[in-house]
């Protein structure tokens, strides 16, 4: 008799440490995914402020291109060949951005399997 009640006594203890381990294991996942969903959140909001800060710096580009052309063209401006250099600079910068940038996207499709 005392056996049985041994066995049972075991038996209750196992039953209550596996519904404590699956609670603990549910807790950890649901936080996990809390995490995931931050972080995913955060990740988010940083490729949008990325993006502003590109745009922000390409409207720089296009207005000093815009203000060089429009100096050029005034007759008695005097540019020198600062002006005509700067206007190439930013021509320059502002293709080089595009190229790496098309290019992170290329690469970005094919790391994410995006494209299968």
């Amino acid at each position: 008799m005392e056996t049985t009640v041994i066995c049972a006594a075991i038996s209750a203890a196992a039953t209550v440490i596996v519904a404590v381990v699956e609670a603990i294991a549910a807790r950890e996942r649901k936080k996990d995914k809390q995490e995931r969903a931050q972080l995913a959140e955060q990740q988010k909001l940083q490729e949008q402020l990325m993006l502003q800060l590109i745009k922000g710096g390409w409207a720089a580009i296009a207005l000093g291109e815009a203000t060089a052309k429009a100096v050029q063209k005034i007759p008695d401006a005097h540019c020198n060949g600062d002006m005509h250099a700067a206007l190439q600079y930013a021509s320059e910068v502002k293709h080089d951005q595009k190229e790496f940038l098309a290019a992170q996207g290329i690469h970005a499709v094919f790391d994410t399997g995006a494209a299968a």
